[in-house]
């Protein structure tokens, strides 16, 4: 594991490999972050992990829950790009393989708008503190794939992510006809739980069988 400009790679390649993960980090952190308070807490050793880095290290400047202003449409506009790119690699490099999009907090935002935006849909989406981008006044789209599995997490007590945002989310994946399954932690601070990454396990462990992501009870 090494930092630098360009994404992280972790886990298997090739044949060895029975699942790609795209997990996205958030505001002012890095993938080697993510690696070390979420992905090293898992057990996936078919998981080709791939983790995309922000530029400057935040995917835009401004907070996920105000209006989307001139240039904070320019930056997510450039953010979806960036992460289409990863996709879009993720997919050459190895083909025919389930692929989750997960993210914590920006990076869950960025995932969410990703699903939103009508670009090529991944098997499954895990949004662990995340919500939609902007206010429901800012016209935002609102093609999410109908059908495709999303886990999305969040917590009353969080500074970044309201519930009313939370909430919001909830709403705007559900009338786009996603296979939601929302998760509010009461108390818990800003952070990727147990709890959670119990249920990143399960919809990993469900891609890599075959079966498509159930998101069971979290084990």
């Amino acid at each position: 594991m090494s930092s630098g400009s360009g994404p992280l790679r972790l886990g298997p390649k090739g044949a060895q490999a029975k699942a790609i993960c795209v997990f996205v980090h958030g505001r002012g952190q890095s993938p080697e972050e993510m690696q070390s308070h979420v992905l090293s807490r898992l057990s996936a050793p078919a998981v080709a992990f791939i983790l995309p880095r922000a530029p400057l290290g935040v995917w835009w400047e401004a907070r996920a829950v105000d209006p989307l202003t001139p240039v904070a449409r320019a930056h997510l506009s450039d953010a979806l790009d960036h992460l289409a790119a990863a996709v879009v690699a993720a997919r050459a490099e190895l083909p025919g393989l389930p692929l989750l999009l997960a993210g914590f907090s920006q990076g869950a935002c960025l995932s969410i708008e990703y699903l939103c935006a009508g670009l090529p849909p991944p098997d499954a989406l895990a949004a662990f503190t995340g919500c939609r981008v902007g206010v429901p006044a800012d016209g935002r789209s609102e093609a999410v794939p109908a059908g495709v599995p999303v886990y999305l997490s969040g917590s009353d007590s969080d500074p970044w992510i309201p519930v009313s945002a939370f909430a919001d989310t909830a709403q705007s994946l559900g009338r786009g006809g996603a296979s939601l399954r929302a998760d509010l932690f009461p108390g818990r601070s800003h952070e990727v739980s147990d709890a959670e990454i119990a249920m990143l396990g399960t919809i990993i462990a469900d891609l890599e069988a075959g079966r498509g992501a159930r998101m069971g009870a979290a084990r």
